[in-house]
């Protein structure tokens, strides 16, 4: 099955199927706009983390900022959500700028420098009380609109908003690796001194990788705003929004496209609906169980295990 193939296929279950199978049931509905929202987040962390070559402990910042700048384009300046919801990745990378000084950081003093600035940002959020709301945070934030028929704000057409903007990511990380940009990076990894030395400018190419990490989590940032319709500094700069990616980033495999989507949906789904309800209080103890088995036996991730998996098959029905 060519890629082509595997696209359209996934397109159709995604855009279809699943609609058809599950759009009355709001509950599963509503899992897997949780699910795919810690997607596009993931997605994000992995753009940076595989291409930028650098591990984000504070993407809640750049999450935090796209929801507040959207809620306030449309509570106080009236803008409609969809563009608000553009601006508000414009805006999350614009606030990325203020954390480029740490892109001469390298491995875990990056992730703190990073983690540093999403409480900041929080404080900020918290302390700017005519602009926010400060600690009380902004109630009635406007839901996504009705567009031909189509109400966007119903948990079914929060999924078609989400699922979208997760496509899009995956389209964006995509390209971007088979592009010339994806091979600077690679080389970079590589050897970052080697690059520098043949007229590569690292440092420009990891900021580049750090605006559209930040565009993308601030896009999923917004989306939530008008979905939940309500914000607060400690919700929308939670240290969960980078774990959960993290995490499901990880354990999909963030060096594939479609790993941190199918790490999200499965982490997310399997501890809400399988571990959750046996384990009320310690139900997430047992998914950093299954990260770190993930991690030691195969840490590709659950996507490089699957593929290996079926090429073997495949050679094997060759033979």
């Amino acid at each position: 099955m060519n890629n082509s193939v595997k696209i359209a296929v996934f397109l159709a279950l995604s855009y279809v199927a699943v609609p058809l199978a599950l759009g009355s049931n709001t509950y599963v509905i509503g899992l897997i706009v949780a699910a795919l929202t810690i997607a596009g987040i993931a997605v994000a962390w992995a753009l940076l983390g595989n291409l930028g070559g650098m591990v984000s402990f504070g993407h809640a910042a750049f999450f935090g900022v796209g929801a507040y700048v959207s809620a306030l384009l449309t509570l106080r300046g009236g803008w409609p959500v969809f563009p608000a919801m553009l601006m508000a990745g414009v805006g999350a990378a614009i606030a990325s700028v203020a954390t480029m000084p740490a892109l001469r950081l390298r491995g875990p003093y990056f992730a703190l420098a990073i983690l540093a600035y999403a409480e900041i940002f929080r404080i900020l959020a918290t302390e700017l009380k005519p602009v926010t709301g400060g600690a009380a945070g902004l109630l009635s934030i406007p839901r996504l609109p009705n567009v031909l028929g189509l109400d966007f704000g119903s948990k079914l057409g929060g999924y078609f908003v989400i699922l979208t903007i997760v496509v899009a990511a995956m389209a964006a990380y995509h390209l971007i690796r088979r592009s010339a940009y994806g091979l600077a990076l690679k080389a970079m990894h590589d050897s970052e001194d080697a690059t520098r030395v043949v007229g590569v400018n690292s440092i420009v190419l990891k900021a580049w990788m750090l605006m559209v990490s930040a565009f993308i989590t601030g896009m999923v940032g917004a989306f939530n705003a008008h979905y939940i319709n309500f914000l607060e500094p400690d919700y929308a700069f939670a240290g969960q929004w980078t774990m959960l990616a993290i995490v499901s980033a990880i354990f999909g495999g963030y060096r594939t496209v479609s790993g941190p989507l199918a790490g999200a949906l499965v982490v997310y789904l399997v501890d809400q609906l399988a571990f959750k309800p046996i384990l009320p209080q310690g139900h997430q103890i047992v998914l950093g169980v299954l990260l770190g088995a993930m991690i030691l036996f195969n840490p590709g991730g659950m996507m490089s295990m699957l593929t290996a998996k079926f090429l073997r098959k495949e050679a094997s029905h060759a033979a």
